[in-house]
């Protein structure tokens, strides 16, 4: 029976987990919290957006950090195949806007739960609150793992850390050390899905609000960059949200070369043409050529919202229509179509989603995930460096690379 230690019990472990225990491996799972899946549990608001109902090649295009290396994962455990296991688990799943895949119950904890009775059951044994805090490599070849409660021997072992967002949950960057001391690199780390602090404070004004069907580019070099397409939200600091936090993946890229003057374009009507849009608004002043503009604009905007673009239109929101000019009234248009913000910078990599940057994806062979310095050390999720933007992708890379992991690791020869 061959000796597998997972060093870390999250989405990533856990798979690695119950993977290896199915293929009739002695499994240890060592983990340094009170608890597995921490960061699971709280994943997609706290109901766990566990994968994506898109097409594999959709994920490959949908993961801007290194998402080619993933090719072989993917064929090898697909999004199918992870809503199959939950099924199999009497988790049912759901499909939602975007193609995310939620569990029926809306509740987290439930795939949590399904990973750790279903890895107990294989006969894996769970080590909590114990810490991974040296590897043992002889002659090239992995032999055990030192912890600060003891040693323990493998044949096989997979880091599946995590990276460096949400510490609280456990991810606090032990894997990249460890992989380091056997001669490792780690390519930079940088928050990635992560809010965006902005330098202007009218975003207090109107912090909480949500906004639907809209579309924030962002601006550098003079040129656009990138571009999403859904929902956003203002908080005190600055903006979050679904768009934007994929959209930060492209502004952390460009702080990381020092690219100055990085500007967020809001168009709160993507769907309309300048000249679609002007005339609408025209037909709005025609039919109330007495109102204040406050007043017309509700037809239009979000309450909330309207002071904000009249300042930035610069036009007093307490004018009558049949004052405002032309100039005016096209101002307007192209405020609502070019609302601009400057982005301060990212909130701390605490905050972020997933973590860019990570063990090196040249040193490790994307068909077993199995280290290229060390025989018997695989890698699994996070730690690697791999990242995907919103809508459940990240989840199915942890997942299919620590199946794969698993599987080299627990049907491999041992050395």
């Amino acid at each position: 029976m061959k000796k597998i230690i997972v060093i870390g019990g999250g989405a990533a472990g856990l798979m690695a987990g119950v993977r290896a225990a199915q293929l009739g491996a002695s499994v240890r799972i060592i983990e340094k919290m009170k608890m597995v899946g921490l960061k699971m549990g709280i994943t997609g608001k706290g109901r766990c957006n566990v994968t994506n109902a898109a097409p594999i090649e959709d994920f490959i295009k949908q993961t801007p950090g290194n998402g080619k290396f993933l090719y072989s994962a993917y064929q090898q455990w697909t999004n199918e195949d992870v809503i199959q296991m939950l099924h199999s688990w009497n988790v049912p799943t759901k499909v939602e806007r975007g193609g995310r895949v939620f569990p029926e119950s809306d509740k987290a904890l439930d795939v949590r739960n399904a990973f750790i009775d279903t890895y107990r059951k294989l006969g894996g044994t769970l080590h909590l609150e114990e810490s991974v805090t040296d590897l043992i490599v002889q002659d090239g070849h992995i032999q055990g793992v030192v912890t600060n409660k003891g040693k323990y021997t493998c044949d096989a072992a997979i880091i599946a850390t995590g990276g460096m967002s949400y510490p609280l949950t456990g991810s606090s960057g032990d894997g990249y050390e460890l992989a380091k001391t056997v001669g490792h690199s780690i390519v930079e780390l940088r928050p990635s899905l992560i809010p965006l602090e902005t330098k202007e404070s009218w975003v207090k004004d109107i912090m909480g609000l949500s906004l639907k069907n809209v579309e924030v580019s962002i601006i550098a070099k003079n040129k656009v960059q990138t571009k999403q397409f859904g929902e956003m939200l203002f908080a005190h600091f600055g903006v979050t949200g679904p768009i934007v936090l994929s959209a930060s993946h492209t502004v952390t890229k460009l702080l990381k070369k020092k690219v100055e003057s990085i500007e967020i374009s809001i168009n709160l009507k993507p769907a309309l043409t300048r000249e679609v849009l002007d005339k609408r608004v025209q037909r709005d002043f025609s039919e109330a050529q007495n109102k204040q503009l406050v007043n017309v604009l509700k037809g239009l905007l979000p309450t909330k919202l309207i002071p904000v673009i009249c300042q930035l239109a610069k036009i007093e929101g307490t004018k009558a229509i049949h004052d405002i000019t032309k100039e005016e009234r096209l101002r307007l248009v192209d405020t609502m179509q070019d609302m601009r913000l400057s982005v301060h910078r990212p909130r701390p990599i605490a905050e972020a989603i997933v973590t860019a940057g990570g063990i090196s994806v040249k040193e490790v062979d994307p068909k077993t995930m199995q280290s290229k310095l060390v025989q018997g050390l695989y890698m699994a999720g996070e730690v690697l460096d791999i990242d995907a933007f919103t809508g459940g992708y990240n989840l199915q890379a942890a997942f299919s690379t620590a199946y794969v992991a698993a599987t080299h690791a627990a049907e491999g020869d041992i050395a």
